[in-house]
């Protein structure tokens, strides 16, 4: 990945980024890669295709740290739709409350009383147990490579500097931007502030490939947009979001000349004067 395990530093592609008003921006695919190898299905390697090679850039942007130390950078994923980032804001959320340093110590090896579980086991466990017990005393090497390295971190989330779960909401929801389908329902997860944790509203963005085979009829395309509202899944304020205030918040955050010149430069301005 781009941002974690690599043998490049790319942190002056990111600075380089902020320098010229840039927002990165991935579309990378999936299919032949892993799980997606069907030689007899398009269908089973298309789906979720653009939004797992999505995820796996976030995370590692995200874990990697490029969100604690590039503060203005924005970063945007095309055509996964929504729905696979709010199931990752969520788990980095969880995984960080059972996995930060401190939360580790419940289930760090050292802290087990070998003694006691030998006894419990003798007492209560069945025969095939009881003449394994004393294998517990020489547990042998760990499973987890990772601690091969005595001076090896265990912090996953070292990088990101969180000290509190909220800090999360503050590293990923403004500084990502999820392209979206127009057709795709799960579109108003992303504006639903009581399903997501810390009542955050992620950065979708309206981006619909009007070429591609999947839009017979370009002229349909905002209007099934349109129809979560219509439905009462999202609000007119969370439709305007989607399809204007998050790409102007995208776009010209670190560019505020990106939109001059177009039809659309005083509103644009509008909404990074409002913040």
């Amino acid at each position: 990945m781009l941002a974690i395990d690599s043998e490049y530093d790319y942190d002056p592609v990111w600075a380089k980024c902020v320098e010229l008003g840039v927002s990165p921006t991935f579309h990378s695919v999936t299919k032949g890669v892993g799980t997606r190898v069907s030689p007899s299905n398009a269908v089973y390697n298309h789906i979720g295709h653009f939004g797992v090679a999505g995820e796996a850039v976030c995370k590692a942007l995200f874990l990697g740290g490029v969100t604690r130390r590039f503060p203005t950078l924005k970063f945007a994923f095309l055509e996964g739709g929504v729905g696979w980032a709010c199931g990752l804001y969520n788990d980095l959320i969880g995984h960080w409350k059972k996995r930060n340093l401190a939360a580790l110590e419940d289930i760090n090896p050292a802290n087990i009383d070998r003694e006691l579980m030998m006894k419990l086991f003798r007492e209560y466990g069945g025969k095939d147990v009881v003449d394994k017990v004393e294998q517990l005393r020489n547990p042998g090497r760990s499973l987890s490579p990772r601690t091969t390295d005595p001076d090896a971190s265990l912090d996953d989330f070292a990088a990101c500097g969180i000290e509190h779960p909220e800090e999360i909401r503050e590293l990923f929801v403004p500084r990502f931007y999820f392209g979206c389908e127009s057709d795709d329902p799960l579109n108003a997860w992303a504006f639903n502030a009581k399903a997501n944790p810390f009542g955050a509203r992620l950065g979708a963005v309206f981006g619909s490939d009007i070429g591609h085979f999947d839009v017979q009829d370009m002229t349909e395309v905002l209007h099934e947009a349109y129809e979560l509202v219509e439905d009462g899944l999202i609000s007119d304020t969370d439709f305007r979001d989607f399809v204007f205030t998050n790409p102007v918040k995208l776009w010209a955050a670190n560019n505020p000349n990106f939109f001059k010149g177009t039809a659309v430069e005083k509103q644009a301005s509008n909404i990074l004067a409002a913040g």
